[in-house]
């Protein structure tokens, strides 16, 4: 049984785990003005109720501990590959959801089918487009080596090929036929203009024409003694056959080479078709069953066909070797993704969520003096070797990366993932980039954060709700019964086992479930944050080691807990000096009036301890106002200030139905030289108030704690446990005196998880804590009077602690109308009888 709760039946383990109670009803101690009996001070875990011995004699937690709600919800979100249906996995740091996520996304992937391998390619036709090939998995690898293969091949294949006596003699024959169209054509001008008596002489570079007399060539004094008619008629006839000349070198010869230069390249690009298509047979029947794959082997063709002169620059291993040269770059293929290895969907976290960490990136390199790149240079992102299974994303780390929150959201709106350069998208820089052809997108993206930065996101980011539809809420604590016990001891023996700790006997686990309930600030909860149980039992397993034990026992639990405070309360330590030297004034014996202890919670980094806070209220003739000193300078925060208001509803409310509240009221928290927040001092200030009001002192010896309402009622607060030891570190270094103590709410009596030496010190009669329902409790408590029942008329007895409030309150109201009687029976200023 837990405090006031009956725990469900006990099985398995622990099937004889009991928490130690209170043998009188809680009733009934409610209502008593008695202190808390030791058995309400802490809800113990016992030893002696655990049937092992130690962790080795348990076995592993299989499941996840308390987290059914979220389980659940990841079972929905990953089940589902609509669009939208991405995940939020929300709670608190150290809660032990990272590995759940992971844990639950490794089930789910190994399900799921591995996804095709990612490879870019040359685009031959629009370079800056390089295109993206999808291969089954694990053919990726195979086509790359495939491709260097290939290019090993021809550039030892086609330079032989190009130089093989076959490929000559056809050379030679196209050069001869060239030739020979080219002597027939002269020499049948050279036939033709001997029939004409006309001698056609060819010199390097020069054709010459002469007159031919009796088979003899004239000389130039020779035909100048011939007769005009007889020269005209020769020089009619040189200049057709010169006519002749010039079309055959101008025009028939011109055609004739560009024929043999159009034979030779289409021997080049038959041979080099022939040396290819031979080379890409076994490929093209390789990859037959991908269409991608065998239309880039087509353009791998043409490509080639169309650039045989780079194969011929250089050949054999040093080419190979310049594997940087554009040419063989071209023939690369850039696997981006290899699935190779992958198992399964592929489950990606990523730790460094950049806008190019997620989306991709493309290198540039430099050269003489400017940045250039091809596809061999783009980079795959999270979201590319995550396509087709999950990612995993810190949303704060996210959202704090430039660029990289908007990135995401617009890959997944758009169901497709384009690579592109930041400095070219904002031009940021001029330079020469590309334009790759975009993945469809097929991945579930899982966010996981704290509760305050996915409530930000719904309510800021409409988008947000559209693309990341399920949410996954983890449990910071679950119940403290007894199955989730019997899980918990089992998830402590995994813990240990998981970081090669030395086993703990049951004294020492339970120790550390008591320290957990701590943890959960609830005697009938567990806390879920993992983190900090795996440290306690690190640091355990250490102070075991260092006295020599083969087992962890409670003491090195105990002292482990001790030390991490020790490290932490620095600062706790100098305020108690403070109080302990009176500069700081906190007054634990005595009575006063208009005075109280009121208790605060201070945080120094992830350690958190109460102390004690001196706060005063003084009363006066006023308007019904109640002045909170820390809300008009600007310290104290909006909770604290609606609770002041609430104090000023309530004396109204229960005083002064019948006159009008007629007081001004001023509460300060003093020394207090920091902000002020929350309303748990609301019930001490109240007390300090009534106090004033009805001129009885305060027993200084106690401490209070908790908040009011309208109507008198106290309610719960956080932190009860470090403001109850706060206060009694304070007393028990000025001494203990038996009569010290604190007030607290009755609906924190569950949450109590007190120290050992204050349930010590509680069991010995040296300190008390006290449960209070109502401000009248506490007012009984801290005068030693009776707070007094109204009557019909809403009347006090006279001599209660009501009573007399009331009447000072309609005190107040007579002197309030009195004096604005006499205000205005006051003569005007300047009038009869001014002075």
């Amino acid at each position: 049984m837990i405090w006031g709760k009956e725990c469900p039946p006990g099985s398995g383990i622990v099937q004889a785990y009991k928490i130690s109670r209170d043998k009188q009803p809680k009733a009934e101690i409610m209502k008593s003005t008695q202190p808390l009996p030791v058995e309400a001070l802490a809800t113990r875990c016992r030893p002696d109720d655990l049937p092992f011995q130690s962790t080795e004699e348990l076995g592993d937690l299989a499941d996840i501990l308390g987290q059914e709600r979220a389980l659940e919800a990841l079972r929905f979100g990953l089940a589902g590959r609509r669009p939208g249906y991405n995940l939020f996995a929300l709670g608190a740091s150290g809660i032990g959801k990272h590995s759940a996520v992971m844990r639950m996304l490794e089930q789910r992937a190994a399900q799921g089918e591995v996804p095709p391998d990612l490879c870019y390619v040359a685009n031959f036709e629009e370079p800056a487009r390089p295109r993206l090939l999808r291969l089954p998995a694990g053919r990726g690898a195979v086509l790359r080596q495939d491709m260097q293969h290939l290019v090993e091949e021809l550039v030892g294949s086609l330079p032989a090929a190009l130089d093989s006596e076959e490929f000559k003699a056809r050379m030679r024959q196209i050069d001869q036929s060239f030739e020979q169209r080219q002597a027939e054509a002269i020499q049948a001008l050279r036939d033709k203009a001997e029939a004409q008596q006309v001698k056609l002489y060819e010199q390097p570079g020069e054709f010459t024409f002469a007159p031919l007399r009796d088979g003899q060539t004239l000389d130039v004094r020779a035909f100048n003694t011939l007769p005009d008619d007889e020269k005209h008629a020769i020089e009619t006839k040189v200049g057709a056959l010169q006519a002749e000349l010039t079309e055959i070198l101008e025009q028939q010869i011109p055609q004739w080479q560009k024929e043999r230069r159009a034979a030779l390249r289409a021997l080049h690009r038959d041979t080099t078709r022939a040396v290819v298509q031979h080379l890409l047979a076994s490929l093209r029947a390789q990859y037959a069953d991908l269409p991608a794959v065998s239309a880039y082997l087509d353009s791998v063709e043409q490509a080639v066909i169309h650039s045989t002169r780079d194969f011929l620059q250089r050949e054999g291993a040093d080419a190979i070797a310049a594997g940087d040269h554009a040419v063989f770059r071209n023939y690369q293929v850039n696997l981006l993704v290899d699935h190779s290895a992958t198992h399964g969907a592929p489950v990606v976290f990523e730790d460094n969520p950049t806008f190019t960490a997620l989306v991709g990136r493309i290198e540039h390199q430099a050269q003489l003096g400017a940045l250039v790149t091809d596809f061999n240079l783009i980079r795959a992102g999270a979201l590319h070797r995550a396509n087709g299974g999950y990612l995993l994303i810190d949303a704060r780390k996210l959202l704090t990366q430039p660029f990289a929150w908007e990135g995401l959201k617009r890959t997944l709106r758009a169901h497709e993932l384009r690579i592109e350069s930041m400095g070219q998208a904002y031009s940021l820089i001029s330079t020469v980039s590309l334009e790759p052809e975009a993945l469809p997108l097929d991945v579930k993206v899982v966010l996981e954060g704290d509760r305050a930065l996915y409530y930000l996101l719904q309510a800021y980011d409409p988008e947000f709700a559209e693309l990341f539809k399920v949410a996954a809420d983890f449990e910071d604590v679950i119940e403290r019964n007894d199955a989730n016990v019997t899980r918990y001891v089992q998830l402590i023996a995994t813990l240990v086992r998981r970081e090669n700790l030395r086993a703990f006997d049951r004294g020492a686990v339970a120790a550390v479930i008591d320290h957990s309930a701590r943890l959960a600030a609830d005697g009938c909860k567990l806390s879920t944050r993992m983190r900090d149980i795996v440290d306690i039992l690190q640091e355990a397993d250490f102070y075991a080691g260092e006295a020599g034990q083969t087992q962890v026992r409670a003491e090195a639990v105990a002292r482990a807990i001790q030390a991490r405070i020790e490290r932490a309360d620095r600062v706790r330590d100098q305020l108690h000096e403070e109080i302990r030297r009176g500069v700081l004034n906190i007054a634990t014996t005595g009575k006063s009036i208009g005075q109280v202890n009121g208790l605060t919670v201070l945080e120094a980094g992830s350690f958190s301890f109460g102390l004690p806070a001196r706060i005063t209220a003084t009363t006066r003739l006023g308007e019904g106002e109640v002045i909170d000193i820390e809300r008009e300078v600007d310290m104290g925060g909006p909770i604290h200030s609606k609770g002041v208001f609430i104090l000023s509803s309530f004396l109204g409310a229960r005083y002064a139905q019948n006159f009008p509240l007629s007081l001004s009221a001023s509460l300060a928290f003093e020394q207090s030289y920091s902000g002020v927040e929350g309303d748990s001092a609301s019930l001490a200030e109240l007390c300090a108030l009534l106090s004033s009001l009805a001129g009885l002192p305060l027993d200084q010896s106690l401490a209070v704690t908790g908040s009011v309402d309208q109507l008198g009622r106290v309610q719960a607060v956080g932190g009860v446990n470090e403001k109850i030891e706060g206060f009694f570190d304070v007393c028990a270094q000025r001494g203990l005196t038996g009569t010290q103590g604190v007030l607290l709410p009755q609906s924190n009596v569950q949450h109590l998880m007190l120290r050992k030496e204050v349930v010590d010190a509680v069991r010995e009669g040296r300190f008390r804590v006290y449960a209070v329902a109502d401000v009248d409790a506490a007012m009984a408590l801290l005068t030693g009077r009776s707070p007094g029942r109204a009557r019909a008329l809403g009347e006090f007895p006279p001599k209660s602690i009501n009573g007399r409030v009331q009447e000072r309150l309609a005190d107040f109201a007579r002197l309030r109308m009195a004096f604005s009687g006499a205000v205005r029976e006051a003569p005007a200023a300047g009038g009869e009888g001014a002075a």
